[in-house]
């Protein structure tokens, strides 16, 4: 099969899907052109402030995205082969993930724009409650390490690093500029767009230009001076309104991913006639991946956000529904956003098809096979591989960017939540207090260092590398739990429920095998007479023990209910 018909095949059957199982969940959860929005009732310029519905929408997608799209699929591709990747990624999106974005969104909307743990409050309990609160505040830790580790790898790319951080301050800088406008002047989003997108690629011009190099930090290396420099960056992020940066840079980025990514099609469509390309990689390799892990469970938690996130409704119900101007843009903003999160990844996993088994090995990392595929694509089209190149690494960090600060920023909501700090220097405490581990992990590695984060020569491992496993199912577990309470939720407003109970239930026991797997090693120690400081074990068993509470929390409700 060449890889043009995979992928149009791919995205004919998201379009299905949006526009029959998208219209299907619509009608049952009665979206409403007429009903209070928390954007307009609470209004206040920080949190909540109205926006347009494809201005959100690129917000939205920009922050739920990140590089869950590109390194998950590529590294399920890698370990299993692109066809049980493209298979869940599809079947995932469509039937599962797109249902827990949108479900998540309207949940919040009518729950005064509060976070989905607050809805939790509502339909359960205050221990539901607070037992969720724990379980996204370290799900969010781990998202944070994951995502700023390999941002900074990309920073300290020994060919390319340089430019493409020297690009990312800039488009940073163009964002704020870009928020500063439309705030002072009224400025249309239409001009806005015209203005500033091609300014974009303009910081993808002068990033080689003028190479930034790393920050000097106490005498650290690159790597973890850029891992400290991205973390100041989230508390700044986290603590100013959203109209100066979140909003901005979302649209931008969310712009840029999507331009990004149709110009991908158009340029994978062009060069299957001119190049002829086609389809190197196995479509199927194994069931196991190289480090013994089988592909059930771990397809669906190294896939991740190109199919099913949990991190997307904490967004949803953390920033978006505070923004959104009507009940019915939840089936464009919700469902539509993650499908569009799995075409990138479908596009990601197309970069990966293109080589064979060995060129796939010799680039190693995901971000450089993503951009060694992208620049192939848009080289199609006449433009210089080189610039290519460039412009795929600054849209990878760029996705990361928009879903690091706003992890934050929720991760900051949480804190102050569990803690009950209501001052003018909670956020800033508060943010401190989510980002701290954040930076013992990627700044001090060494004292968090077990086996696991070794490879077969002793060598450390970079961080996102022995946290993604750990991140990608906990996301997977937060997915089930909050699809498993948004069925509490519907079964108490007398709306069909099982739309959302089957997938929780499916998503619950793919996490929960995963985390198993991962927890083995620690207590195979333990069971030996060996006790370890074993980070992801830890956090494993911790995060399944507070799965098990919630879902004993639901199960009393739905009895109680019936009886």
């Amino acid at each position: 099969m060449g890889l043009l018909v995979l992928v149009i095949c791919a995205i004919a059957l998201l379009l299905t899907g949006y526009f029959s199982y998208g219209i299907l969940f619509s009608k049952i959860l009665k979206l409403r052109t007429d009903a209070r929005m928390p954007a307009y009732e609470f209004k206040n310029g920080l949190d909540f402030e109205p926006a347009g519905k494809f201005y959100l929408l690129g917000q939205h997608l920009s922050a739920i995205a990140a590089a869950g799209p590109i390194v998950g699929p590529i590294l399920a591709g890698l370990w299993f082969g692109w066809a049980p990747a493209i298979l869940w990624i599809i079947l995932g999106g469509i039937f599962i993930g797109g249902i827990h974005d949108m479900s998540a969104l309207v949940a919040s909307i009518r729950h005064r724009g509060q976070s989905i743990a607050e809805v939790i409050k509502e339909s359960m309990s205050r221990r539901a409650f607070i037992l969720f609160l724990l379980f996204l505040w370290l799900s969010l830790v781990y998202i944070i390490i994951a995502f700023t580790d390999i941002t900074a790898s990309t920073f300290t790319d020994a060919v390319r690093g340089s430019a493409v951080a020297s690009s990312s301050m800039m488009y940073l800088g163009l964002a704020v500029i870009m928020g500063v406008i439309l705030r002072r002047f009224n400025l249309s989003i239409v001009v806005s767009t015209l203005i500033f997108l091609p300014i974009v690629f303009l910081c993808i011009y002068l990033g080689p230009l003028f190479p930034l190099s790393p920050p000097s930090i106490l005498g650290l290396d690159g790597r973890t001076s850029w891992n400290i420099t991205l973390l100041f960056y989230c508390f700044l992020a986290s603590v100013i309104p959203v109209w100066l940066l979140l909003q901005p840079r979302g649209y931008l980025g969310g712009f840029f991913l999507t331009f990004t990514a149709a110009l991908s099609l158009l340029g994978i469509i062009i060069g299957a006639f001119t190049q002829g390309l086609h389809i190197n990689y196995p479509a199927f390799t194994g069931w196991f991946n190289p480090q013994g892990l089988p592909l059930f469970p771990f397809l669906f938690t190294t896939v991740a956000c190109g199919a099913c996130s949990g991190f997307h409704a904490i967004v949803a119900s953390g920033t978006t529904s505070k923004q959104i101007s009507r009940e019915t843009d939840a089936r464009l903003v919700g469902y539509g956003g993650m499908l569009l999160e799995s075409f990138v990844a479908i596009i990601a996993l197309g970069a990966l098809v293109m080589l064979s088994r060995q060129e796939a090995n010799s680039l190693n990392e995901p971000n450089q096979i993503y951009a060694n595929g992208v620049a192939t694509f848009l080289n199609s089209l006449g433009i210089k591989k080189e610039f290519a190149f460039n412009l795929a690494l600054l849209a990878f960090a760029t996705f990361v960017y928009d879903t690091l600060d706003v992890a934050t920023r929720l991760g900051r909501y949480i804190f102050q939540e569990l803690t009950g700090w209501k001052s003018k220097a909670s956020p800033y405490t508060a943010t401190l207090g989510t980002l701290f581990l954040p930076l013992a992990f990627v700044s001090l590695p060494v004292i968090f260092m077990s086996q696991r984060n070794l490879d077969s020569q002793g060598n450390p491992i970079p961080a996102w590398r022995v946290f993604w496993t750990v991140f990608g199912s906990s996301n997977q577990l937060l997915a089930g739990l909050v699809l498993f309470c948004i069925s509490v939720w519907l079964f108490e407003s007398r709306k069909k429920y099982l739309i959302t109970l089957l997938p929780a239930f499916f998503m619950i026991l793919v996490a929960c095998v995963s985390l198993s797997f991962i927890l083995w090693p620690s207590l195979y120690s333990i069971l030996n007479g060996r006790i370890i400081l074993d980070t992801v074990g830890i956090t494993s068993c911790v995060l399944l023990f507070l799965a098990v509470l919630l879902i004993m929390e639901g199960l009393r409700i739905f009895k109680a209910g019936r009886s």
